[in-house]
Order: C-alpha cells, then sequence, then structure tokens
C-alpha cells in the first residue's frame, strides 16, 4: 500500500468564455480502492459537458464562474480516487474533431436544444459541432448519458407524446431513448436486469431509490436493458404505463453508449450505488471493460412502448 495516497497531481483550467474547466487528477494505482474493488474508468480522458440551453438542474448549475458545480465536482473527485482524468465544460465550441480527438469518453448531462445559449447562455454547439459528436461515437469515442441528456435535441414540432420512430433526431437514436416528461420526486423501485454489468455487482434483484424518474419513449430496438423502472404503485400520471428501461447499453458503430436516467437529486451524486453504476458506464463506455449487451427490450419491458396520457381524463 502507497504510504501517502494523499499526493496527487492536480492541474486546472479556467477559460473565461464558457467555462471550461480542466482537470487532470491521478491518485497512485493503490492507493484508494474502487468501492466495488474495481477501477473500471483508470487511465481514460474523460469530457463531461453540461449545457443547460432548457431547464438548468442544481446538479450543474456552477456557483460563481469558474467553480465546480456538485455534479462536476463529484466526477473530478471519482476521477482522483480512481485514477482517470475529468474535463468540466459548458462550451459547445468544444465539440470539433480535434478537440474530441484528446477524450476517450463523452459524458452528458445537458438539456435543450444545445445548437441555441438558451438558458445557462453558455456558448451553442454549432451543426457541424453535433455533426463532429455523432460521427465521434460512431468511430468508437464512448458516450455516457446522465439523466437529462435525452432532454436535448427533441425533433421539432416537440410532440413530446408521440412515437417518432425512425425520425427521432439523429441524436436521440445515438442516445437510445428520448425524454417524455417526469412526475414527483419519489421513492421507486428499480429492477436490476443485468447484474453482471460493469458497477450493478453485488446489487440485489431490485433496489429502491428517491429521486425524480424520467420517461422514455422511441427506445433503439437494439437497447440492452440493464435497469427497469416498476412503475406499478407510483405516484402520478407520468406512471400510467407499464415498466420500461431507466438504464440502457447500446453499440453506435464502433462506440459504446451508456445511459442512465438517474442522477437528478444532489443526495443521488453520493450514493455508492450511482457513483458505482457511473464508474463502471464510463468504464465500459471507455473500452476497459466488456460486458455482453444483447438486445432484450421484449423480454425485459414487453410493455416499453406503451406511452402515459398526457392529460388525466376529464370526468
Amino acid at each position: 500500500m502507497n504510504s501517502n495516497p494523499a499526493i496527487l497531481r492536480t492541474l486546472a483550467a479556467v477559460a473565461l468564455c464558457g467555462g471550461l474547466v480542466a482537470a487532470s487528477l491521478h491518485a497512485a494505482p493503490d492507493s484508494v480502492p474502487a468501492p466495488g474493488g474495481w477501477a473500471q474508468a483508470k487511465g481514460r480522458r474523460v469530457l463531461y459537458f453540461t449545457k443547460s440551453a432548457g431547464f438548468e438542474h442544481s446538479v450543474v448549475k456552477r456557483p460563481a464562474a469558474g467553480q465546480l458545480s456538485h455534479s462536476e465536482r463529484i466526477l473530478t473527485e471519482l476521477g482522483q480516487r480512481h485514477g482517470f482524468d475529468v474535463t468540466c465544460t459548458k462550451d459547445g465550441g468544444v465539440f470539433t474533431p480535434d478537440q474530441l480527438a484528446k477524450y476517450d469518453v463523452l459524458v452528458f448531462y445537458t438539456s435543450g436544444n444545445l445548437l441555441t445559449t438558451g438558458t445557462d447562455k453558455t456558448p451553442a454547439m454549432t451543426p457541424r459541432g453535433k455533426a463532429a459528436l455523432l460521427e465521434a461515437v460512431r468511430q468508437g469515442k464512448g458516450f455516457v448519458g446522465l439523466h437529462a441528456a435525452n432532454d436535448s435535441f427533441h425533433p421539432e414540432p416537440d410532440h413530446r407524446f408521440v412515437a417518432f420512430g425512425e425520425r427521432v433526431d439523429p441524436y436521440i437514436a445515438m442516445l437510445g431513448g428520448e425524454f417524455i416528461r417526469h412526475g414527483p420526486q419519489q421513492i421507486a423501485t428499480a429492477r436490476v436486469v443485468d447484474p453482471a454489468f460493469p458497477g450493478c455487482e453485488g446489487l440485489a434483484d431490485k433496489f429502491e431509490l428517491r429521486d425524480e424518474w424520467y420517461t422514455f419513449k422511441d427506445f433503439a430496438p437494439d437497447l440492452h436493458v440493464i435497469h427497469a423502472l416498476e412503475t406499478k404503485g407510483m405516484k402520478g400520471i407520468d406512471y400510467r404505463r407499464a415498466s420500461f428501461p431507466c438504464t440502457w447499453a447500446r453499440r453506435h458503430g464502433q462506440g459504446r453508449v451508456f445511459y442512465t436516467g438517474l442522477g437528478h437529486r444532489e443526495d443521488v451524486w453520493t450514493n455508492p450505488l450511482f457513483q458505482n453504476l457511473l464508474l463502471g458506464g464510463i468504464g465500459w463506455a471507455a473500452g476497459n471493460v466488456d460486458a455482453a449487451i444483447p438486445a432484450n427490450l421484449d423480454t425485459a419491458t414487453p410493455g416499453y412502448r406503451e406511452i402515459q396520457p398526457k392529460d388525466e381524463p376529464k370526468p
């Protein structure tokens, strides 16, 4: 065991335009063991993109210029403990082939039309930047979407309660599903469909967690369901539908794509269950660890095509 595990190398740079915060953090290999006894994302370079063109979640809102948000700080600390580099930005200008070449995994916690400055007024992604992102994943970059990542690039007009099928936005097609709406925050049950997926080690058949539970549609047909939301007994009209995927993985060309709907609340980000899942998802997306991801929508969540009612029925 390293006698001085606190010795770390930290490099930070802040760019005034776009709020880039780069953290290169390396712990000694044997200094701090990962929660599950592994370091799935070790040695990788991660870009964490948190632009909010739509609703700005509290976990990605920075308290002041040059300061990390709650989730940025947590992910950076995970990198520090487990030996991978994290660069945090809200600047859509980062999406160029040259810039993307620096990273192994792209992590998104975004909202709205990222081609606009929108709510947080940070620089927008360009159409060429969006194309560069999709091509980078197709050519082998890892992609990890968290919570609101699929509340981005809704088709216009935004008919949220209509299944678009093959007409979904290319970003949504890459990610594997589109956000519809959510009901009240509550404790809900997620069924563990694939306990062998990285980050799910040690989980029982089901787990309970208080969070803001999104509903989805237009699932990619090759989706591999990892967790399914058990909707029975949940409060709110949005959960009047069959069980559906809430964490999944798929391949997009040569790239590996992982998504989880978890992560709205600050306490979820400090929960070891979520942190293990995040580390496993990043490690798998980076290619550090393999997992079988056969398409299993029909068997794991046979009612996945259901879409909840938009409004309460009239009396």
